[in-house]
């Protein structure tokens, strides 16, 4: 019994340590054809991040320094004068407003309800699972599909949203031809469409907490909001972290319910930043100006992305 037990001798220190951990560190050093093999797997991803990212990249701020022809072609060299005349503009600035409002706003919302709803998908009811379906549906439903479905329930005449508003005895909302209600039928289908994805993180992120936690603040006498505030929360400050970067580059990178629902209308309410640049640049073919506002925009993103993780990643408790 007492030969079956693990060896107790003690491992060697001092210098007879440090060689033998010498020896070891030399033969995992890199033979002669290792760096072959290495641009062999990295050359395919190297090749595609130049191709498609890289040189789009080199190539928009090159144009954003010139003027060009239709065809994009630069024609005269002008500097960041491009610059300094978009930044003057008022309608650039109307759609850089309507950014901000957008973003913020989908951010806020979609992780407020994600978080109410994996909090109510958390608890132990009876056909609770049924609802965890219902809840990630919209991570099956394409942009394309979204705008059908919430163009349908936005119709003046025959949608459901105002036949509920007329039950109520109000006049019906023209929603997508209305400047403010036309921003909020945009937010409120990105939330929708984002609301699936985010209800799993935060789901997933809830079912990792310990319950010995909760167990042991029910009794001490903790309240559920205490719980709230002072377990869960932190506890799943990762997840919100990851959730807060993500939702708000995406809501910058929306496209596909602009073009789809508004078209960057009613009078320019919902041009938002990256739909004007597609209009500038294939509708109006002002590559010049596109580039311009590309490259503001990925500024932009750069600095929001770069605050977030300095603020809140100090609040991150792994």
């Amino acid at each position: 019994m007492i030969e079956s037990l693990p060896s107790t001798k003690q491992q060697p220190k001092g210098p007879e340590a440090n060689d033998k951990l010498t020896a070891k560190v030399k033969s995992f050093e890199l033979k002669k054809n290792d760096k072959y093999y290495a641009w062999l797997f990295l050359g395919p991803s190297i090749l595609l991040l130049t191709v498609f990212v890289f040189f789009p990249m080199l190539r928009t701020l090159y144009l954003s320094l010139f003027l060009t022809d239709t065809f994009g072609k630069p024609t005269v060299f002008v500097g960041l004068k491009n610059y300094t005349i978009l930044l003057k503009s008022a309608s650039y600035i109307a759609s850089l407003k309507a950014t901000g409002t957008y973003v913020v706003s989908v951010s806020a919302f979609t992780i407020i309800f994600g978080l109410l709803l994996a909090a109510m998908a958390n608890q132990k009811l009876r056909g609770i699972g049924f609802f965890r379906n219902i809840f990630t549906a919209t991570m099956g439903v394409s942009v394309s599909v979204s705008a059908v479905f919430w163009l349908f329930m936005f119709n003046p005449t025959l949608g459901i949203l105002n036949k509920v508003v007329i039950a109520f005895g109000f006049h019906p909302i023209n929603w997508l031809t209305t400047p403010g209600w036309a921003m909020v039928a945009v937010i409120a289908t990105t939330v929708w469409m984002h609301l699936g994805f985010t209800f799993l993180l935060f789901f997933g992120a809830l079912q990792a907490v310990p319950k010995s936690l909760y167990d042991a603040a029910d009794v001490s006498g903790a309240t559920s909001r205490y719980q709230f505030w002072h377990i869960t929360l932190p506890m799943i400050s990762p997840t919100m972290f990851f959730v807060a970067v993500i939702t708000l580059i995406s809501g910058f990178k929306s496209f596909g319910l602009i073009d789809l629902m508004t078209g960057g209308g009613p009078t320019n309410a919902t041009n938002l930043l990256v739909y004007r640049v597609y209009k500038d640049a294939f509708m109006n073919g002002n590559y010049a100006q596109a580039s311009t506002e590309a490259i503001i925009l990925t500024v932009i993103i750069a600095i929001i992305t770069f605050v977030q993780f300095k603020l809140l990643a100090k609040r991150v408790n792994y």
